[in-house]
């Protein structure tokens, strides 16, 4: 099964002046009973989030919260002793868990352009944790580049309690890349910038391809494009 969601159909999300989202699925005052996730992928959203302004402090448990950075720098900071600044190429994973209380925010005068994914994690009553992780990944060409997972085969990529993964890829016009896959998983891929076929489906900015039932993915660039692939197992999680 191969599915295109288009631009159009991302919830579009305002919170005050600072902070504009797109969401994939059902996420905070946006409830659809048809999307509420894909595997244990629960929560993705793109955000932009306006000089002094982001993210208050608030409450998570039970959830592994993936922050990519793709301009700006985001101050994080947690009531478990972390502060620290995002930027540009780093991956930021918050382990919830039985509950903890962070903030999001931009500091600067620039605005944040940011990724955020939730995924449940693999156990419940996990201890609360955090990691940030430099991976560069914004200057690779014609490669999927590992950002997060929880699959052990991969290394040097932030941790992720889910047998999950999570890519970046930036194709040049003409350029090609096939992502071998199984019929117990499936993957999302969306597009961040530029055009892509994938598996023969036409995609631009703003659209998701949903894949399920795939032996093999194939993304061409018709132009030069910017996406990330969600890689997760089919089955729900069942703790």
């Amino acid at each position: 099964m191969i599915r295109l969601i288009t631009a159009s159909e991302r919830h579009q999300a305002a919170v005050g002046d600072g902070l504009k989202s797109h969401y994939l699925f059902s996420f905070a005052e946006h409830y659809d009973p048809s999307n509420m996730g894909f595997g244990p992928l629960k929560v993705f959203n793109e955000a932009y989030v306006a000089p002094k302004s982001g993210f208050p402090t608030h409450p998570n448990s039970e959830m592994e919260v993936i922050t990519i950075v793709l301009s700006g720098e985001l101050t994080h900071k947690d009531n478990i002793g972390n502060q620290a600044t995002v930027t540009p190429g780093q991956v930021q994973r918050v382990t919830a868990g039985t509950g903890i209380t962070h903030s999001e925010s931009n500091e600067t005068d620039e605005e944040v352009h940011l990724l955020q994914l939730w995924f449940i994690p693999n156990k419940r009553e996990l201890a609360p944790s955090y990691e940030v992780m430099h991976i560069d990944f914004l200057d690779e060409k014609n490669k999927l580049v590992p950002l997060v997972t929880g699959q052990k085969v991969l290394e040097d990529v932030a941790f992720l309690n889910s047998n999950s993964t999570v890519y970046y890829g930036r194709l040049e016009q003409g350029e090609e890349i096939d992502f071998r896959t199984f019929k117990i998983r499936k993957a999302l891929l969306y597009l961040l910038d530029g055009s892509l076929l994938v598996n023969n489906v036409e995609a631009d900015k703003g659209d998701q391809v949903r894949l399920e039932d795939q032996d093999v993915i194939s993304i061409r660039a018709t132009s030069g494009a910017s996406f990330v692939l969600v890689d997760v197992p089919a089955l729900e999680v069942n703790y």
